[in-house]
């Protein structure tokens, strides 16, 4: 039986692992996410962005990097994952628009229930300590819900890392995350152990899931 995340009598799962990142910090958070996916016995971690909007000229003046090779998905290629990562930058508390003009474009996923009972789990980049955190995965929860999917949050399953005092560190129960500052400052090694683990746990969690059912 083949799992889709994009045993006989092995469960082969499949995560995937969508994201939108501009600047790369979500990128990197992605790229973490999916080797503590893969570290789970029996799962494979698929890393897919979503399409850009903005033309290349406005990129450019917004001082985006070039877009990696990782492959752009589309929204039919969702329905084939047994659990869905999703990963995207704030603007103004609430994920960037690229990202929510993909999930935009899963009517026709949403009429056929093809999403409901699928695990997903959130995580995000933003600029500042205020700037959506928590907002930003707490908003996105809705999208989840009307594909009627299974979120799974991180919780403090991440031990002493979730009560980080002296370091700045982003994140939340709700999902691994990073502060971009002004582009400059890079996902930290905390932040970068905290999206290990969430791929990790959320695989396990996938994985349970599927065998059970």
């Amino acid at each position: 039986m083949k799992l889709v995340l994009n045993w006989l009598y092995m469960v082969y799962l499949l995560e995937v692992n969508i994201y939108y990142s501009m600047y790369g910090h979500v990128e990197k958070l992605a790229e973490e996410i999916q080797k503590g996916a893969a570290s789970v016995e029996g799962v494979e971690a698929k890393l897919w962005q979503v399409p850009e909007t903005l033309s290349e000229d406005v990129l450019g003046k917004m001082g985006a990097g070039p877009k990696s090779d990782v492959p752009t998905i589309t929204p039919n290629e969702l329905a084939e994952a047994d659990g869905i990562l999703l990963g995207f930058p704030t603007r103004f508390g609430m994920m960037a628009a690229q990202f929510k003009a993909f999930l935009d474009a899963t009517g026709g996923l949403w009429r056929s229930q093809q999403l409901a009972g699928k695990p997903a789990g959130i995580f995000y980049s933003t600029g500042s300590q205020g700037g959506g955190q928590e907002t930003t995965p707490l908003t996105a929860i809705t999208q989840l819900v009307h594909h009627g999917m299974i979120f799974v949050p991180i919780g403090y399953t991440f031990g002493a890392g979730m009560s980080e005092m002296e370091k700045v560190k982003g994140g939340s129960p709700y999902g691994a995350g990073t502060f971009a500052g002004d582009g400059s400052r890079q996902p930290s090694e905390l932040e970068l152990a905290q999206a290990f683990h969430q791929g990790k746990y959320f695989a396990g969690i996938t994985k349970k899931l599927k065998g059970s059912a």
